[in-house]
């Protein structure tokens, strides 16, 4: 461990002493976790990666006191769809299909006060395009008291003002979607003319303002992972000199992807997590893999257990990769939909959607997300994995 990662590992502790009192094997294997990456300090704020709260801050004491000492029912990360208006057209896009009464302002700052009260700790805006939402500066600003906010956008519609204004809000971290080196490959895949200049403008943007985690959200494609290609990606990515490369791979979340083909397998996985690994050793250049910190080794998958998702027209899915709804926000309170959905979940060692794609066929009827009724049909057909290794511990 180097040296700076082990003052910031100590101040941490310094603003959280009740974390002594966490189960001894808990702490165990979190600190083996954090080992593996080089803590950043960005404006005071000392960050592993963009999927936990600054060890410092008031949402990371949240989520010892509430998640590891308490033990909250609740969920600890949540994402909300501030609109599901986009100008690309992506190929893989989980909310392309979706439909609905667009939430207004004032139940979208309803729900996130409940999320929070719930015991949300780490919430992510998406789309669409978030940008879009013209109140996104004042709902970043509400959600931002103890609570880490991060960003998805492709970039459209930034300007340095909305940037700052974002910053001053409380925005934490930002990653701008960016799938390939080259500008053809990206505009192709997101359907949209001057997607790729548009991203690395909006990256500009908000590394010239500093202060917030600035990365790139990368959906990588199976061909990519086959071909050898990620490595050269992560290069040109680390020519950026962002902090941080958020990776993910397509998933079957709409029916072009809903191939065993397309599906990634566990020896591609492993794959990316060596080179995660290997990669955060070497580089300042944080690797954080989604299916690294969601593996059956780490936390695993944790949709409708400790993961939420409230898209832009108020429906309640356990993720955004899973195009099914337990209720709609404008209907029943958030709290008693995620107590239902959170009945018929528990944590598993691999992607939930990834092993149970194949009922979306039998249950969609066309119709996205798929409704409750047939969503309560569906789930009696679902097959869950045993728990991963942090959740094996926490519940023992």
């Amino acid at each position: 461990m180097t040296k700076s990662n082990q003052i910031a590992l100590i101040k941490s502790l310094l603003s959280n002493p009740q974390a002594i009192k966490v189960k001894p094997s808990i702490n165990f294997f979190l600190l083996r976790y954090l080992r593996k990456f080089r803590i950043q300090n960005i404006d005071g704020n000392f960050i592993i990666h963009s999927h936990l709260p600054p060890l410092n801050s008031k949402a990371y004491t949240r989520f010892v006191n509430e998640h590891l000492l308490k033990k909250s029912g609740g969920p600890s990360h949540a994402q909300i769809g501030l609109t599901n208006a986009c100008p690309q057209r992506c190929v893989y896009c989980y909310n392309r299909d979706r439909k609905g009464i667009p939430m207004d302002k004032a139940t979208m700052l309803r729900v996130i006060q409940d999320l929070k009260n719930m015991g949300v700790v780490w919430l992510g805006f998406t789309g669409g395009e978030p940008l879009l939402n013209k109140d996104i500066v004042e709902i970043t600003e509400m959600a931002a008291e103890g609570c880490a906010v991060k960003l998805f956008t492709t970039g459209c519609t930034l300007t340095e003002k909305l940037a700052s204004d974002l910053k001053k809000a409380g925005l934490f971290s930002v990653s701008v979607s960016l799938d390939h080196w080259q500008e053809e490959e990206h505009d192709r895949v997101r359907g949209y003319k001057g997607a790729f200049e548009t991203a690395l403008k909006a990256i500009a943007i908000f590394k010239n303002l500093g202060g917030i985690q600035v990365g790139v959200s990368a959906v990588l494609s199976k061909q990519m992972i086959q071909r050898n290609e990620v490595k050269e990606f992560l290069d040109f990515l680390k020519s950026l000199e962002i902090h941080e490369a958020w990776l993910s791979e397509t998933k079957p979340s709409v029916e072009a992807f809903w191939n065993d083909c397309l599906i990634i397998s566990e020896e591609e996985r492993l794959k990316l997590v060596r080179l995660q690994d290997t990669y955060n050793k070497e580089n300042k250049m944080t690797i954080n893999y989604l299916g690294h910190f969601e593996g059956r080794e780490h936390f695993g998958c944790n949709a409708g257990h400790k993961m939420v998702y409230v898209d832009a027209f108020g429906e309640v899915s356990p993720c955004v990769f899973t195009p099914f709804s337990f209720g709609n926000v404008k209907e029943s309170s958030i709290q008693a939909i995620f107590r239902e959905m959170r009945a018929h979940f528990s944590p598993q060692q691999s992607c939930f959607i990834n092993k149970n794609y194949k009922l979306l066929r039998k249950y969609s009827r066309g119709r996205y997300p798929i409704q409750k009724s047939d969503t309560l049909e569906m789930m009696k057909e679902v097959c869950f994995g045993p728990m991963a290794k942090f959740f094996q511990l926490y519940y023992q």
